[in-house]
């Protein structure tokens, strides 16, 4: 019971060995049946044999009373012809001194009989037959001695001992073959034995293949790099916020402290205003690092939808008042499965973006190409260096003072962007322009409808 409850190997060992054995024993037992079957059916054959042709010599005349019978066949040694009253009329050598062989008699006119039948030296397989149709016909018997096979139980007990030996082995061929398959499984539970919250960056060892056990290995594998990419969120959404957040506190401090040191010099208007004004950025900030938590956790995966670029461009520059005009072009149809909020905050960090760099235009593009869904955000701006082009979707990211994050922005956006395309099967770059900054986003399309 402890090999059943803890060791799977010892438990597909016991199945496959039942198993086998059920399947095994009626085939043994069938084939015990059936040659015995055929060696008896044999030796009647034989002693029919005898019986016919010493019966077709006896009606011919040739053999009768005081005869010696002859031996026919080796193996059918036991002949006699007895008269219908019971007296033995002829016998052949080995027969001559042993009592009638059998006391049955075939009905006259009947078929002959094949009977077994035991001395107190020997068993005998017997073929009973008249040598005549009426009633008065001689009856011969021929017989001979039951075979080892039939008279022993030497078939049977060979058949047993083949049989736990065939057991045997297909217990040991599905111990081993069991283990071995089991063997990277063992390897996968040692290795990860191993792994520890503070070290995620480990992986298991993936067999070769793509059987069941490399599978588990791929899926374990897969969920240690999900796990290690939440380490890695929540460890930069720690320093984040201790490193972000503690400038507006500090000057949220410092004003309240100022106030409190000199109450009668504290402009409260100005007071209040400024630390709404530090509220707000706090708000900002700790929202757009909840999002960047959130974002490609799975916990919106429910939320996922069919959306209409065009429709959400529409929709966004609705609600917008902006202070430089955005310029469309709009393909219809061109729709994604995503999360329609998380689409909808890149679209408006782009938008924001472009605003707050822009001179005298924005423009938006929406087109399908190449089984993708594009949207283009430009602005006719400073362009953006190619050496920076991968930083500033880094979270924080300033390239020069017009880029500071007093000009309105949380230093989020552009990595949030980038976070939501990457959750959603896309990307976003910036790619040459000649009017600006170009920024596309490029997400797996769908057919609408």
């Amino acid at each position: 019971m402890r090999l059943w409850a803890r060791s799977l190997r010892g438990r597909v060992t016991i199945i496959a060995t039942v198993v086998a054995a059920l399947v095994l024993t009626p085939v043994a037992i069938a084939g015990v049946l059936i040659t015995r079957h055929l060696i008896a059916q044999a030796t009647w054959d034989s002693t029919g044999d005898t019986a016919a042709r010493i019966a077709a010599r006896v009606r011919g005349g040739e053999l009768g009373a005081g005869h010696g019978l002859p031996v026919l066949d080796s193996d059918v040694d036991l002949i006699q012809l007895v008269a219908h009253d019971g007296r033995i009329l002829a016998a052949s050598d080995a027969a001559r001194k042993l009592p009638m062989l059998s006391g049955v008699r075939p009905r006259p006119g009947g078929r002959d009989v094949d009977v077994t039948a035991c001395l107190p030296a020997m068993c005998m397989h017997i073929t009973v037959m008249r040598a005549g149709l009426s009633a008065e016909a001689p009856i011969v018997y021929a017989a001979r001695r039951t075979p080892p096979l039939l008279s022993t139980r030497s078939m049977e007990i060979s058949a047993a001992v083949q049989l736990a030996a065939i057991l045997a082995l297909t217990a040991w061929a599905t111990w081993v073959v069991t283990g071995s398959a089991l063997r990277p499984v063992a390897r996968m539970r040692r290795e990860l034995d191993h792994i520890t919250a503070r070290d995620l960056s480990r992986r298991v060892t993936e067999p070769p293949g793509d059987d069941e056990v490399a599978q588990l290995a791929r899926s374990v594998n897969g969920t240690l790099a999900r796990l290690e990419r939440a380490g890695l969120q929540q460890r930069q959404f720690a320093a984040d916020a201790s490193h972000e957040l503690r400038t507006p506190i500090a000057g949220l401090r410092a004003q309240l402290e100022s106030a409190q040191l000199y109450p009668d010099e504290a402009d409260v208007r100005t007071l209040v205003k400024s630390a709404l004004r530090d509220t707000d950025r706090l708000e900002a900030i700790i929202t757009d690092l909840l999002l960047l938590a959130r974002i490609g956790s799975g916990e919106d995966a429910a939320a996922r939808e069919q959306v209409d670029l065009a429709e959400l461009v529409r929709q966004e520059l609705t609600r917008r008042t902006d202070r430089v005009p955005v310029r469309t072009e709009l393909a219809e149809g061109v729709t994604v499965h995503g999360v329609r909020l998380q689409l909808a905050r890149v679209l408006t960090n782009l938008l924001d973006n472009a605003q707050r760099h822009a001179e005298k235009q924005v423009s938006v593009e929406v087109r399908r190409q190449d089984g993708q869904a594009v949207l283009c955000v430009e602005n006719d701006g400073a362009p953006i260096a190619v050496g920076d082009r991968k930083r500033i979707f880094e979270r924080f990211t300033r390239l020069d003072a017009a880029r500071s994050r007093d000009a309105g922005g949380t230093g989020l956006g552009l990595a949030i962007a980038r976070d939501v395309a990457l959750a959603h099967g896309g990307q976003i770059r910036v790619e040459d322009s000649p009017h600006g900054a170009r920024f596309v986003l490029r997400l797996p399309a769908t057919w609408p409808g």
